[in-house]
């Protein structure tokens, strides 16, 4: 059987505040919102409103990044890393669905941050796979018909015309979360959560963009990259 796919979400946070509060996270946007960040430069970043609570990366994915990810994975196997238990990660098995896995993970390692409204989409998905291993989290969302429903419901949305479900796309979303001191980043695409070092809520933003930055520097022709943060309403 095929596997299943989903149409890609726009990184673009008025669609993603939108499809949130859809969710069911009630402070949104009028707490905590997604917003643009428009370069990597601190004086670039020094605008953008604080405390940030998570950071999406979306970037091309290639021959040249699957080559360093494969070794990347390697190295992390043989020479292991610290993972804390209160890190909430979960594959992704549904194709193009990789927005809204950066979304939850984003959102998942700040739930002490966020209000969920009653009848919450989101709350019932991750209280349904809060004792859930990656795998079986991954496949809760592939069957969860009410996630599916609003992923689709805002991916048609946005300033570019929705792809087809079947279009080969090749642009992919990653989180960077802080928990418990340490800077993850979590990919569903990945098998394991990466451990990027010491952080603090307070220079999550300038830590996250520092292995930003190494994304870009290995494909320097590239342009194809967009970042979005989880900060605080202005």
């Amino acid at each position: 059987m095929a596997a299943k796919r989903w149409l890609p979400l726009e990184s673009n946070p008025d669609v993603i505040n939108k499809y949130v509060s859809k969710l069911g996270v009630s402070n949104i946007p009028n707490n905590w919102q997604f917003v643009d960040v428009w370069g990597l430069d601190p004086e670039i970043m020094s605008t953008v409103p604080r405390p940030v609570l998570a950071v999406l990366l979306l970037f091309p994915i290639n021959d040249k990044y699957k080559e360093w990810s494969e070794n990347e994975e390697q190295t992390i196997k043989k020479n292991g890393q610290t993972i804390t238990e209160n890190l909430y990660f979960t594959k992704q098995t549904v194709g193009n669905a990789c927005g809204t896995v950066a979304l939850i993970h984003g959102l998942a390692n700040n739930q002490d941050r966020l209000q969920f409204g009653d009848g919450s989409k989101l709350k019932k998905f991750l209280d349904a796979t809060s004792a859930l291993d990656p795998q079986a989290r991954a496949q809760y969302l592939e069957d969860d018909e009410d996630m599916s429903s609003a992923h689709e419901e805002h991916a048609q949305e946005g300033q570019t015309e929705a792809p087809s479900v079947d279009d080969e796309i090749n642009l992919h979303f990653i989180s960077f979360v802080e928990k418990d001191g340490s800077l993850y980043e979590l990919d569903g695409r990945k098998p394991f959560p990466v451990n990027h070092g010491a952080t603090t809520p307070d220079t999550l933003l300038e830590d996250s963009a520092k292995v930003c930055k190494t994304f870009m520097e290995r494909d320097p022709e590239e342009v194809h990259f967009t970042v979005v943060a989880l900060t605080a309403a202005d």
